[in-house]
């Protein structure tokens, strides 16, 4: 059976080095994996979208309109704007975090209120608070590694090596870090 991961965000909130190194995660535990990314106008800050799925042999990377088992959506806006792509059954993660675009910041409109009752009423729903949790760990920069966590545990993935993956693919001055970050996410959910 194939399992899609569909992982949004702004650019450069970590959106692609999350999902890389929960495609090396899957590859090494065996599965065969396939990833996409769009960037968009990711160093302009806009939207950012990475696809995994993964199974036994999965034919393609990128998932259809209702296709994926959850949706981890770094970013609220985020969240809205890819729900289509959830599966009925599927299940949502989202960052209470707001990054205002270029045309609400141009004042040409207002970021929406209610995303996350919105969400929530629509599919079952967990809200974290990533940058909070990142900013008591002491570098907001690991949100991206505790909304990994949280992806692992809703999946049921806690038993791949995870430690040494984080190792081998983080600089080694910030792998505690990671590793305290990958705990804290798999412990929200």
């Amino acid at each position: 059976m194939v399992k899609s991961i569909l992982l949004v965000g702004v650019g450069g909130q970590g959106t692609i080095l999350a999902s890389k190194l929960l495609t090396t995660g899957l590859m090494e535990a065996g599965y065969d994996v396939k990833m996409s990314e769009i960037h968009g106008m990711s160093q302009r800050g806009g939207s950012v979208s990475s696809q995994v799925r993964y199974g036994d042999k999965v034919e393609a990377p990128v998932i259809e309109v209702g296709g994926a088992d959850i949706l981890v959506s770094f970013e609220k806006m985020e969240a809205w704007r890819w729900l289509k792509y959830l599966k009925p059954t599927g299940k949502v993660v989202v960052n209470d975090y707001q990054i205002n675009s270029m045309p609400i910041l141009a004042g040409k409109f207002d970021y929406p209120d209610g995303i996350l009752e919105e969400l929530a009423n629509k599919v079952p729903t967990t809200v974290v608070n990533a940058a909070k949790h990142a900013t008591e760990l002491g570098n907001p920069k690991v949100m991206n590694v505790i909304l990994l966590g949280t992806i692992i545990k809703s999946m049921g993935l806690e038993t791949i090596h995870w430690e040494k993956i984080i190792r081998d693919n983080v600089k080694p001055k910030f792998a505690e870090l990671n590793l305290k970050a990958l705990a804290v996410g798999m412990s929200l959910v």
